[in-house]
């Protein structure tokens, strides 16, 4: 099909929240806290991308993620590169990406050990309108107070570094070997490429644009999917209407209609603009 609205999963996580954001249902105030609704396809497994939102109450763990190269090695489809785009944020929310200083292996063992490598990586405040690009190995932890979307290869391997005591499994052989050692370097953006068309990731292991709304004219390679995540807005799509807080897959050449108030990202596999 042209366009399928994907299937939402809620995901129970201890540092997830009761009060979620527009368009989702709070859970039960005595369930469990929600902290991930990812948006799924029918077969969850082949889609080369995974777009989720997150909803933190407190910090995750210190974490980082293979590139393909590590995860083949290791029997795994692919890494994990990830970007987050913040929709809201406490004013003291931070997000930590990468070390302060360069790091040997040996040290960021140790410290994770030792419990004192939180203090040595970069918490960098962040507000609503924030984006970051994580690609794989970067050592990183989303903190308390957010609301994002991410959008991520369709792994969901994680080394757990440190986790601030909480009786969770580390995964130090492994996270130590695929680190990133260096201080957090961000890719450069391309920015806006035509009115109401920003470029915020190119490449290599997806795209990532901000859309405005009204009409737009689809054009994917073929057999390319693009996700289409609407923040805020409605419209419709390939005779799929979607709304704020779904996600839908499109394919091939197809005619967008959002409406005015449309705050859209697309995102699709590889290097190349649509």
């Amino acid at each position: 099909m042209p366009a399928t609205l994907l299937a939402t999963k809620r995901v129970e996580k201890p540092w997830g929240r009761h009060h979620l954001y527009p368009g989702f249902a709070d859970p039960a105030p005595d369930g469990e806290p929600i902290g991930e609704i990812w948006f799924q396809s029918p077969h969850p497994e082949e889609p080369e991308l995974l777009i989720k939102y997150l909803f933190t109450s407190e910090k995750l763990s210190v974490q980082d993620h293979p590139s393909d190269e590590e995860a083949q090695k290791r029997g795994l489809a692919r890494g994990k590169d990830e970007c987050w785009t913040i929709l809201a944020a406490e004013p003291d929310s931070t997000i930590a990406v990468g070390p302060l200083a360069p790091m040997t292996r040996e040290e960021l063992r140790a410290s994770a050990e030792d419990g004192s490598l939180e203090h040595k990586l970069d918490w960098k405040p962040v507000k609503a309108g924030d984006f970051y690009y994580s690609h794989s190995g970067v050592i990183h932890a989303i903190g308390a107070g957010l609301t994002l979307i991410e959008v991520q290869q369709n792994s969901d391997t994680t080394y757990r570094l440190f986790d601030y005591g909480r009786p969770r499994e580390l995964h130090l052989d492994d996270g130590v070997a695929v680190a990133d050692l260096n201080p957090y370097v961000a890719p450069p953006q391309p920015g806006e490429v035509a009115p109401g068309r920003t470029i915020l990731v190119e490449g290599p292991k997806f795209v990532l644009e901000r859309w405005t709304g009204g009409k737009r004219d689809i054009a994917l390679p073929d057999g390319t999917t693009g996700w289409l995540v609407p923040i805020r807005g409605e419209g419709v799509v390939a005779g799929v209407a979607w709304k704020a807080g779904e996600c839908v897959t499109v394919t091939g050449r197809e005619e967008l209609h959002a409406s005015e108030d449309a705050d859209l990202l697309f995102a699709y596999p590889g290097d190349r603009r649509v």
